[in-house]
């Protein structure tokens, strides 16, 4: 090969990988994220308060968890839910199942299969796997599915499109190789593919779409405060308040 080839061949290369990167650059600019450790952090997965009252907001689980002495640090709704604030499918809290499994077929994004669950056993261990694969063995102490799956085995969606059109803000929920959780929001419309492919990259074997365009994420930590919203399932990270 002649030099000016190996030259021209040199600076396609570098530009190829320099878009990659500033693309990468550009959705992760785009994607609030938040990291567990569900070993040493309380997550809980919340619906309703002690009285049978659906939350609905994150306002009102802020205001819920400060009245039992804890702090509200980490928020996020966590599933799509019925006209009635239900849980879709499956939820499990406290090891108690208070909505079951839908295995059946329809319309919308919860449908788009394979769907999934997000689940956290009693050892404080989190997990993602497909609808299909579930099984209550009596130690899942919270639990909440919702669809479609992102990432599956380390693999988009066969059903997502390079490119797509379809623009949503969205969250989701996925699993790092060191086995801790991260929960990520766009902060602005994102496609599928994009969505998925940043949990990808972080090297998620598993990843689930939680919801679209009604998502919120309560994070002050990095100035995020959205407290309003009407949902079913929210997710939760709370710290007893120093006195």
């Amino acid at each position: 090969m002649k030099h000016r080839e190996k030259i021209g061949l040199l600076s396609v290369l570098l530009l190829t990988v320099g878009l990659f990167a500033f693309s990468q650059n550009s959705i992760n600019d785009q994607i609030l994220t938040y990291t567990v450790d569900t070993k040493t952090q309380d997550l809980k997965f919340y619906w309703k308060t002690d009285k049978g009252i659906i939350l609905k907001s994150i306002q009102n689980l802020k205001n819920y968890v400060e009245s039992k002495d804890s702090t509200l640090i980490f928020a996020m709704n966590g599933g799509m839910f019925n006209k009635n604030f239900y849980p879709q499918g499956l939820f499990i809290q406290n090891k108690n199942t208070l909505s079951v499994l839908d295995t059946t077929n329809g319309n919308g994004n919860f449908y788009l299969k394979p769907n999934g669950v997000f689940y956290v056993t009693t050892d404080n261990l989190p997990f993602i796997c497909e609808t299909t694969d579930f099984e209550d063995n009596g130690q899942i102490k919270y639990a909440t599915q919702s669809g479609p799956m992102l990432i599956i085995d380390g693999q988009i969606h066969s059903a997502f499109k390079e490119g797509s059109k379809n623009l949503n803000i969205r969250n989701g929920v996925g699993i790092l190789p060191n086995n801790k959780v991260i929960f990520a929001m766009s902060k602005k419309e994102i496609n599928f593919y994009d969505f998925a492919m940043f949990f990808q990259n972080l090297g998620c074997k598993n990843a689930l779409y939680l919801d679209g365009f009604v998502s919120r994420t309560y994070l002050p930590e990095k100035n995020w405060k959205q407290t309003d919203g009407n949902f079913g399932v929210i997710i939760g990270v709370t710290k007893k308040t120093e006195r």
